[in-house]
């Protein structure tokens, strides 16, 4: 213990170079619990007064009582009250001081006691804060912002919502670290991209990297709703009482036209990428339908390309935590994380694989980047065969004249696309390669140009890959999301007797399927000119478009067949357009770019010779994991 006392009292840079790992040495049960108004420098609500934000802070003693400050981890999020955080939907509760008793995750219970304070921000116009709420926009941002100013002595804070007597956090050294899933995580995205000092690390959990990605995918609208309908769901009553203009700003900034506004310029932190000083350690699920996976693929690539310090963890459920999918390797690495970029160890988790991809479930492999080396974005061209509909996916582009024509059928999704695919059916055009004879492997976003021809003034597109092949996979469309939740705990931290570190157990939820759709992607036809505004459409006339499909990371192994299929509307993922249109599409000027590790020569090779057996053919429709109704969802809670 005297020799544990003389590391922890060292100065910082020796406690760094000396330590690997922060112990548990501080009391939790005694840790010092308050509350402060951070001041934010905005009137959201128009009351002539700057809106204030509450934040609650759990903190150890201990350093504070030796002169010794502490790192902060910090998560803002607009759920502590309305929603709840977590597989078991945990609320802020507090005492008759108003001081919090239950923090929600396990974040205080497993860090406080090793020397870090945890900072649970409620985001403007949600539970204990003046303002309204942004929708991811510069209040929300710019509120978090601000708790972060504050940590670092340059904004102000008081001892009560209204009053007069000034707070100070002189108890941190003020690097901090943002965490949260969804909203929560999309809100550390867009304080990064402020560039604001002090903060030093984010861990975004299934977060939003640009909210009209959340809304519409090129025009074609994800879900029936808007911004101003997570704002109404999650606002305070205070809130409710005072936002209508702010609500009305909200609806009259994302149209349902899907055109791009200032809204959304505003809600883009992809653009300010350049301005992240922070590392980034992303996690998302490659099958999350509520946050889809553009979000985090734009995000990577733009960190990457300002040289952003990063890691992934890709995994194969839903909107699912890592916590409630991999919880004994998770948390053993996200304190590894918050060790060395707050506290300055030397534990080598920066020279770690920068990836972690899971293949099956609880199967993991990693590499060493992200995508992998020699992967290259290769086309491939769909070719029609003998059946009408029924074509096949070629390195050569298809002869002049060649067509494939079908008719949006709202009532079809993508699972019905891949069942039928060997099938001549009227609403959908399919190519498939061979089976193959080597493993093939996607990484990376991949896009889908099409020239089609519709016979209506408008037509949404749909274009999704697809491993036609036997599997078991996580059953993401199940209603966890592809895990389940047992009746035993495992504890993650110190209790007390209002917030316990105990969770309940999960485990995989696994479902055999012969087919797997691995990336998606839509768009509106009318858009076929400019991302961000649609027209209508002549009929009879030729478009050309390019479709984003969803970011990934695919094994189609041998004896599997990759499949691209082109379709009108994905029911249950996009809302169908005003008409049913017939669209015939030139194959000659259509085709996939598709990022295959090992590149063209990858797709030659496993695209060449005998297959020794096939798994991807049989009697039976390859029948795949239903596709979740469209519901209007929080991005944060992976239920309806």
């Amino acid at each position: 213990m005297a020799a544990l006392a003389a590391v922890l009292l060292a100065p910082a840079g020796a406690q760094a170079a000396r330590a690997k790992e922060s112990q548990p040495v501080y009391s939790y049960e005694n840790a010092i619990r308050e509350a402060v108004w951070v001041d934010t420098g905005l009137d959201g609500d128009g009351d002539g007064r700057s809106d204030r934000v509450a934040v609650d802070i759990v903190r150890p003693r201990e350093p504070a009582q030796q002169g010794r400050k502490v790192p902060v981890i910090m998560d803002a999020s607009p759920y502590y009250s309305c929603c709840g955080r977590g597989n078991e939907s945990q609320l802020k509760t507090y005492d008759a001081h108003g001081n919090v008793v239950q923090m929600p995750l396990f974040y205080d219970n497993y860090f406080v006691p090793r020397g870090y304070a945890f900072v649970g921000v409620d985001l403007a116009g949600t539970n204990r804060s003046d303002g309204c709420v942004d929708v991811g926009g510069p209040s929300d941002v710019l509120s978090a912002k601000a708790v972060v100013d504050w940590l670092n002595g340059r904004a102000r804070a008081y001892t009560t919502r209204t009053g007069g007597e000034r707070a100070t956090a002189g108890w941190t050294n003020g690097r901090t670290g943002m965490i949260g899933k969804s909203w929560d995580g999309t809100i550390a995205n867009g304080v990064a991209a402020t560039g604001v000092e002090g903060l030093e690390t984010i861990v975004p959990i299934s977060a939003i990297s640009s909210w009209y990605d959340y809304y519409f995918a090129k025009g074609a609208p994800l879900y029936d709703g808007g911004p101003a309908d997570l704002a109404d769901a999650v606002e305070s009553p205070d809130a409710q009482a005072h936002c209508a203009a702010a609500q009305q700003k909200l609806v009259a900034g994302s149209p349902r036209s899907g055109d791009w506004t200032k809204l959304w310029n505003d809600r883009d932190y992809v653009l300010r990428a350049d301005h992240v000083k922070a590392s980034v350690f992303v996690v998302h699920g490659m099958q999350d339908l509520n946050v889809r996976t553009k979000n985090f693929g734009q995000w990577w690539d733009a960190l990457a390309a300002n040289g952003v310090e990063r890691k992934i963890w890709l995994s194969g459920t839903g909107h699912v935590d890592p916590f409630d999918y991999r919880r004994a390797d998770w948390v053993p690495v996200l304190h590894q994380w918050f060790d060395h970029y707050l506290l300055g160890y030397d534990n080598g988790i920066e020279r770690q694989p920068m990836a972690d991809i899971e293949r099956h479930p609880d199967q993991w492999t990693t590499d060493r980047v992200w995508p992998p080396s020699g992967t290259a974005a290769t086309t491939v061209h769909p070719v029609n065969g003998p059946v009408p509909g029924v074509g096949a996916l070629s390195a050569g582009r298809a002869p002049a004249g060649s067509t494939a024509t079908f008719t949006d059928n709202p009532a079809l999704d993508e699972t019905s696309w891949a069942a039928d695919i060997d099938k001549s059916t009227p609403d959908k055009a399919g190519f498939t390669t061979r089976p193959l004879t080597k493993d093939l492997r996607v990484s990376g976003s991949s896009k889908v140009t099409v020239t089609a021809t519709p016979t209506t003034s408008s037509a949404h597109l749909s274009a999704v890959l697809v491993d036609l092949g036997p599997d078991t996979i996580r059953n993401y469309a199940g209603p966890g999301e592809g895990i389940l939740t047992g009746t035993d705990r495992t504890c993650w931290g110190a209790s007390t007797a209002g917030d316990s570190s105990c969770y309940l157990t999960t485990s995989a939820d696994r479902i055999s399927v012969g087919a797997t759709v691995f990336s998606r992607g839509w768009a509106d036809l009318g858009n076929y000119a400019s991302d961000r505004k649609g027209v209508p459409l002549t009929p009879g006339k030729a478009y050309t478009l390019t479709i984003d499909l969803a970011a990934t990371d695919h094994v189609v192994p041998a004896g599997h067949r990759l499949a691209l299929i082109v379709a009108g509307t994905d029911n249950g993922l996009i809302d169908p357009p005003a008409s049913r249109p017939t669209l015939t599409l030139d194959l000659r000027r259509t085709g996939a770019q598709v990022p295959f590790v090992g590149g063209a020569g990858a797709f030659a090779r496993a695209t060449a010779g005998s297959p020794a057996r096939s798994d991807a053919q049989s009697p039976v429709a390859p029948k795949g994991v239903p596709v979740p109704r469209m519901t209007q969802r929080l991005p944060g809670d992976p239920r309806p």
